[in-house]
């Protein structure tokens, strides 16, 4: 017989091995509670190595996490700051941020000696939650009411499920004045006619709802709210919806800027959204460069980027990635133009290309799409064509249907944990390879008099600059500084600067420095930048 004590040893026995179970089977994405529990959980786990701060709280109560990892003083060394949920879609994202940082305290605490992280998970939290609501649809902005379509009235025109399925889809009208025709591919799926070719349209293809202001638009002003990824300075898209009233305006852009600028150590950002400069790099063009609001990487960067692509590719064994170099006001654009940083982007993910029968691939993403879900026997993939009676076109066959929402843009779930992986091992060898001032090659040569020749290398010894090109250019990022430092009144510099600052340094080049020092006692050269680590010998003179 168990007394009771016994068998409540028992019973809470059992709950944590299913409350064990139930973590370790996990099988959805993690709402933000969720992921701010995980994030809570990783740092009180590894709190010698990780700090976990708050950078601000949303319009919509959300707080918005900070956490970096290090041992020792993160502000001491190199960092890689690690920025997601820049998108409200893409909710691969913030799940990829949190495995990362867990995979690197678990299994690569080491890289932590020489490189600080500072990882935001989610920066679009009120946007995201709406995967998980009972009605799911894009929504990118956050909780800030906006009037879109600038008509005096606040969220007039929100979404309408018409066919009660909790998905906002589309609606395809039969109406020869429409621009769309079924595709010959997949008759699911709606392309536009060409003119060219003689086709003429047959549907019109609208966001499921009713135009309830009646202005003749569908759902352009419902809880839209200001899009993170469309608030920032690079092209800001003065006027349009999601844009805010100003770049910069909003809480949380304000917030990750402010920390940014103040970790002067941070020598690449990494951008786990829908822009993509790793699989495919960007391309150097010449006028974009020469113009005054410069629009095109510059050239030495757009090497490097083929570098770190090709390192990418490799790594994460990816192919068949789309094109995305930003829209405007995007984080990843402002990271580059405006910061002058190592800027890096990737969606971790997209729709690998599937051929048909006669092995041929489809030029239509939609098309695409749905070979691929077929082929991993995905159910949910699209939502049938339903007629519907709708009181905006009483007279014509309206049918609701499409892409169920979010699919094409994230895996499924049991995906998620190898592409962190593989983006973990990534960004690990952007750490192996970081800038890194060594002084080497270090001489002193007694010349007689008290007078003393000293020479040395200032070596970066990592595979990557210590500048940018943009960031050279910018003037922002703190110079390498080579000093002589501790002299005494006794000392005297005959040749050479005591103080010098040094635009950038390649990768795996040094240049050579040498001093004319009279007189004896210890001093002290000192080489570096918070963004390459600094190094410093000392020397006895004699």
């Amino acid at each position: 017989m168990f007394n009771k004590k016994q068998a409540i040893t028992l019973f809470s026995g059992v709950l944590f091995c299913f409350s064990t179970l139930h973590i370790s089977a996990q099988s959805e994405y993690r709402n933000y509670s969720q992921l701010s529990q995980k994030i809570k959980n990783l740092h009180s786990n590894y709190s010698n190595l990780s700090k976990l701060e708050v950078l601000t709280t949303t319009v919509g109560g959300h707080k918005i996490w900070a956490l970096t990892l290090s041992r020792g003083n993160a502000k001491n060394k190199p960092a890689i700051a690690i920025v997601s949920g820049v998108d409200g879609k893409h909710i691969l994202g913030p799940e990829m941020a949190v495995n990362i940082a867990e995979n690197i305290l678990k299994n690569h605490a080491d890289v932590l000696e020489n490189t600080a992280f500072y990882i935001f998970p989610n920066m679009s939290p009120n946007s995201t939650e709406n995967y998980f609501s009972s009605l799911k649809h894009y929504k990118n902005g956050n909780a800030r009411n906006t009037d879109d379509d600038r008509d005096g009235a606040i969220n007039e025109d929100a979404f309408d499920d018409l066919n009660k399925d909790g998905l906002i889809t589309m609606m395809r009208i039969e109406d020869p004045t429409g621009a769309y025709i079924l595709n010959k591919e997949d008759k699911r799926i709606l392309t536009k006619a060409d003119k060219n070719k003689g086709q003429l349209g047959k549907y019109k293809l609208i966001s499921e709802g009713i135009d309830n202001d009646k202005d003749g638009k569908f759902n352009e002003d419902g809880k839209g709210g200001i899009q993170f990824n469309k608030n920032f300075s690079y092209k800001y898209p003065y006027f349009k919806p999601g844009a805010g009233e100003h770049a910069i305006s909003e809480k949380e852009n304000r917030a990750l800027l402010t920390f940014l600028y103040e970790q002067w150590n941070i020598f690449s950002i990494i951008t786990l959204g829908p822009e993509n400069n790793l699989s495919k790099p960007l391309k150097f063009n010449a006028g974009g460069a020469k113009k005054r609001v410069v629009t095109s990487i510059l050239k030495e960067d757009a090497a490097l980027n083929k570098f770190l692509s090709d390192k990418y590719n490799k790594i994460t064994d990816t192919k068949d990635a789309p094109v995305s170099k930003g829209k405007g006001g995007d984080f990843f654009q402002w990271s580059y133009f405006h910061f002058g940083k190592l800027a890096l982007s990737t969606p971790g993910w997209w729709v690998p290309t599937v051929k048909d029968t006669a092995k041929k691939s489809s030029k239509n993403k939609y098309v695409n799409y749905l070979r691929w879900a077929k082929k991993e026997n995905i159910s949910n993939a699209f939502v049938d064509w339903t007629p519907i009676n709708h009181p905006d076109f009483p007279n014509q066959k309206v049918e609701v249907g499409g892409i169920t929402p979010y699919k094409m843009y994230n895996p499924p779930y049991k995906m998620v944990a190898d592409i962190s992986k593989k983006h973990t091992d990534f960004i690990l060898e952007i750490a192996k390879i970081q800038p890194n001032i060594k002084l080497q090659n270090l001489i002193i040569e007694p010349l007689g008099n008290g007078i003393n020749r000293i020479t040395v290398d200032v070596h970066n010894k990592g595979l990557l600059p210590t500048h940018t090109e943009m960031g050279k250019r910018s003037r922002w990022l703190r110079k390498i500084k080579v000093a002589l430092v501790n002299l005494t009144k006794k000392q005297q510099i005959i040749s050479g600067k005591k103080i010098t600052l040094l635009t950038s340094i390649d990768g795996d080049s040094s240049q050579q420095f040498t001093w004319l020092i009279k007189g004896k006692g210890t001093i002290r050269i000192e080489a570096g930048t918070s963004h390459t680590g600094i190094d410093t010998k000392t020397i006895n003179l004699k």
